[in-house]
């Protein structure tokens, strides 16, 4: 594992109210949803790229929730956000629903039956007139955590997708997907890779094909080294064309980075020119091309290699209106150097007990 794989819960900030739960995904959840809706209306995607774009983003959000539900009503634990140039949760949270998923039948042999539990609670509120306590609530919360949460819609460090055909109007026969959590950046990534097969069953080779993905695709890099990489790992394939999509940064109110459009937010936020549950979600796409082929190796060995075009990068913001009226305002320049236009999105009203708590943190 090299050092840029090494996380630590200094890098992120502490969520520690039910308030703050709510709020935070609430507000993932909303700002995915309609990035997905954006770049399929966008056509930043062709329309099989945007259903696994979809499939990826809901791994993100079942993990999201799975934590939600975790750490509800723990009086003990607080989930923990990214302080980086992010705004996803620190990657450890991640690792953390895995390890706990792991050990489901344990943890949930120790927890009270439910039977038990529903009888306390009924006693509780019908007859004692009182609500529940935290700590019965947090059985409650665990029970559903470890009973519901499935440890494969976790969204891990690497997700491979299948291998399948590629569209037809794209000049390869095959297509694959796979998406990786790059935790020096703390932010999710999806590639595409359409290729060729020098073979008659692509399927047979799958598992060569898997596993130089998983080796020396699983973080963020050169575009054009990655490929080449690939390329030269995997004799029998032709890369034709990669897109790899780095998700994020999501600028909110709870994000400290240094990010200039975050910077901006943070502190119209702290003015109250706009509302405190306002949002915007940065999003690049890298592309390269192979322009042609040449043999590499000796006489007898000879490899076929692809010449990879220069590599073509586009970033796009996604903001509601206001945001981006308040973009133009302060940083013309950023926003002209995008590959479009800033796309509009829905705005976000969050109506919760502890605004004005969260008002004073953000100046």
């Amino acid at each position: 594992m090299s050092i840029n794989h090494i996380v630590t819960p200094l890098d992120s900030a502490i969520l520690d109210s039910k308030e703050y739960y709510i709020f935070y995904h609430k507000m993932i959840d909303f700002a995915f949803k309609e990035l997905i809706v954006a770049v399929q209306r966008q056509k930043l995607c062709n329309d099989q790229e945007v259903q696994l774009f979809k499939q990826y983003c809901d791994l993100l959000l079942y993990s999201v929730e799975a934590m939600r539900i975790k750490y509800m009503y723990d009086e003990e634990d607080n989930m923990k956000v990214d302080l980086t140039d992010s705004g996803f949760p620190n990657y450890l949270e991640f690792r953390y629903l895995f390890n706990d998923l792991e050990l489901r039948d344990e943890y949930l042999g120790k927890l009270t039956p439910i039977a038990t539990l529903k009888e306390a609670f009924l006693n509780t509120l019908m007859h004692k007139k009182q609500p529940i306590k935290k700590s019965k609530l947090f059985q409650a919360a665990s029970i559903v955590y470890y009973s519901s949460v499935k440890k494969e819609y976790i969204f891990n460090r690497f997700v491979q997708g299948k291998i399948i055909n590629a569209p037809e109007d794209i000049d390869a026969k095959y297509m694959t997907s796979w998406s990786f959590f790059d935790v020096s950046h703390n932010r999710p990534f999806i590639c595409f890779m359409y290729f060729n097969y020098d073979g008659n069953r692509v399927n047979d080779y799958k598992n060569e094909i898997y596993e130089v993905l998983k080796t020396t695709a699983d973080r963020d890099m050169s575009l054009d080294t990655m490929a080449y990489t690939i390329d030269r790992k995997l004799p029998k394939v032709s890369p034709k064309f990669i897109k790899r999509i780095d998700l994020g940064p999501i600028h909110n109110v709870f994000a400290k980075d240094e990010n200039q459009v975050t910077h901006i937010m943070l502190e119209a936020i702290g003015k109250k020119e706009i509302p405190l549950e306002s949002y915007a979600i940065s999003l690049r796409i890298d592309e390269v091309s192979s322009a042609n082929e040449f043999k590499e190796g000796s006489f007898f060995s000879k490899q076929v290699l692809q010449k990879w075009d220069d590599v073509f990068k586009k970033r796009y913001v996604f903001a509601p209106h206001r945001i981006i009226q308040l973009l133009y305002n302060k940083t013309p320049e950023l926003l002209n150097g995008l590959a479009k236009a800033p796309f509009e999105v829905a705005g976000l009203k969050i109506d919760i007990k502890k605004q004005k708590s969260l008002q004073s943190q953000s100046q």
